[in-house]
């Protein structure tokens, strides 16, 4: 009897999601990467960098905090994954790391990457000043005016900033432009890609060095609960890198529910949304077959999100799957459940997320947690970067 697995197979594909969909010119980038990643990852030296600079740098183990507070009012255990007290503020920071030493390996001189809240490029521009690499971080024009910290952060770490004024001036249209430098720049450049979106391998690639979220609770839990595994994790899911990493070693064990938060925005079918599961349809961006949210004519529809990191008109391939195949329960939140979620939690907990993360917190009056459930949500990000659009949203 064949078992399914919800991990990548051979051909970079997650069930009929993945693969690489490129034009000529990008295939001996994504070739070099396919044919090297597994190998130079897996080397003894390369996880032994790998493990220290996440130890010694990023600080990791993340604690796995018991939320009293919040678990007394929703009559449920809940565990908060501390990835908020990662170096940079957020889980970006695991994947940098493990891109910029493979970069290296393969004895790239330059790396460019693409992003929609900050924190990837913050994460990147970091590696990068720590190896002494040269960085370019392309950000679309309206999320380098409402994610102005972030923006200075990357130019106080050496980063160049790069514009993209295309589209709806956000993460997908940096993503276009940091695909035709790519293009332009083939042999000397690495492309850090933040999320497990774009051709494979960087699906796998990301989730592979993001689980090292999933991998830390199985000894946290067992502390704590005498037990492994939670029933429920919970995470927020744009493109869905910090999903796809505390997903990761629960993938094939169906007695973990997997729940996965998406920005339903002004409102789910109002016309500004980023709920992909519910709106989107099967197509290709980036380099990946997935859901995608799209007109009739397959042109791709403006996506929407309070959050500027939840605003992708797609999810990543990995879970387009968890979704068709109903291995994961998708909830779309709106921009005013989420912000009510994440005030709340600054609240009760002490603890001010990043908007997107706060996503996450708004599921309990959908969900059906007994009093005994263990249930972890990643809190993925610290909300440093959005007290602005706190300031605005609650007038303080």
């Amino acid at each position: 009897m064949k078992t399914t697995s919800y991990h990548v197979d051979a051909d970079g594909f997650y069930g009929e999601f993945g693969g690489a969909f490129i034009p000529e010119m990008l295939y001996p980038n994504t070739e070099e990467l396919r044919n090297t990643y597994l190998e130079i990852s897996s080397r003894p030296e390369f996880q032994l960098e790998f493990k220290a600079l996440l130890k010694d740098y990023v600080g990791r183990p993340t604690p796995l905090f018991f939320a009293s507070r919040l678990s007394e009012k929703y009559q449920t255990k809940i565990y908060l994954k501390r990835e908020d007290l990662c170096h940079t503020g957020a889980h970006k920071i695991n994947n940098t790391i493990g891109q910029i030493l493979l970069a290296k390996a393969l004895g790239k001189k330059r790396i460019i990457a693409e992003t929609g809240a900050g924190q990837h490029g913050v994460a990147t521009a970091t590696v990068c000043a720590l190896m002494g690499i040269e960085c370019v971080v392309y950000m679309g024009a309206l999320d380098i005016k409402r994610q102005a910290p972030n923006v200075a952060r990357m130019k106080l770490l050496g980063a160049t900033v790069r514009p993209a004024e295309s589209g709806s001036k956000t993460l997908k249209d940096a993503t276009n432009e940091a695909i035709r430098d790519w293009i332009n720049n083939p042999v000397d450049t690495h492309y850090i890609i933040g999320s497990v979106v774009g051709p494979h391998p960087y699906p796998d690639m990301v989730a592979r060095f993001q689980s090292v979220i999933s991998e830390e609770i199985g000894a946290q839990l067992l502390e704590k609960e005498g037990r492994e595994l939670p029933d429920y994790v919970i995470a927020c899911v744009g493109g869905g890198s910090n999903a796809a990493g505390i997903y990761y070693h629960y993938l094939d064990l169906p007695q973990v529910k997997l729940v996965a938060v998406e920005a339903a925005g002004k409102g789910i079918h109002s016309g500004h949304s980023a709920a992909t599961s519910a709106l989107g349809k099967v197509g290709i961006i980036h380099g990946s077959k997935t859901l995608l949210m799209q007109t009739s004519d397959g042109q791709i529809t403006e996506p929407y999100s309070i959050s500027a990191g939840l605003d992708y008109p797609g999810v990543g391939p990995m879970h387009a799957h968890l979704y068709a195949s109903k291995r994961a329960q998708f909830i779309s939140i709106s921009d005013d459940d989420a912000m009510t979620a994440g005030q709340e939690l600054a609240k009760l907990e002490g603890i001010i997320p990043a908007i997107e993360t706060s996503h996450a917190f708004a599921v309990f009056d959908q969900l059906d947690c007994k009093k005994d459930d263990i249930v972890v949500i990643n809190l993925s990000g610290r909300g440093d970067k959005d007290l602005q659009t706190y300031i605005n949203y609650f007038d303080l």
